[in-house]
């Protein structure tokens, strides 16, 4: 086989195999997906913010310019940004480390044995005029 036929070859087995991509392609059924989940609204039932927040984003770019739309997202802020909105929690206690028994540290202080470093000279010039 020579160059000039290898490469008709790999053409028509190209060809070949997009025409039978496409041929699938075109055979698909497309699923057809609800614009929010089913389980969606029944949790959204309980909270009436929550609600309005969902009909603004429905709304998309109108809801900026909607009034209650701009109540919602303030009111929304204020839920968790708003000084006092959430009770101030406490971190709690750190246990005490554990302490090594095995080794006796009774020379061992707190501080860290640094020494201060030398201080370096300038770099010398070489004068050489």
């Amino acid at each position: 086989m020579d160059g000039k036929m290898l490469a008709r070859l790999g053409a028509v087995v190209f060809v070949a195999v997009a025409i039978t991509a496409t041929a699938i392609e075109m055979n698909r059924k497309e699923e057809v997906r609800e614009a929010w989940p089913s389980n969606r609204t029944t949790e959204a039932r309980g909270d009436p913010l929550r609600n309005e927040l969902i009909r603004c984003q429905v709304l998309g770019e109108a809801g900026s310019r909607n009034p209650a739309c701009l109540r919602a997202w303030a009111e929304n802020r204020n839920r968790f940004l708003a000084p006092g909105a959430r009770p101030a929690e406490r971190l709690p206690d750190m246990p005490p480390a554990p302490r090594n028994t095995l080794t006796p540290q009774s020379d061992r202080t707190d501080q860290p044995a640094f020494e201060p470093a030398a201080p370096i000279a300038p770099p010398q010039l070489d004068e050489a005029r």
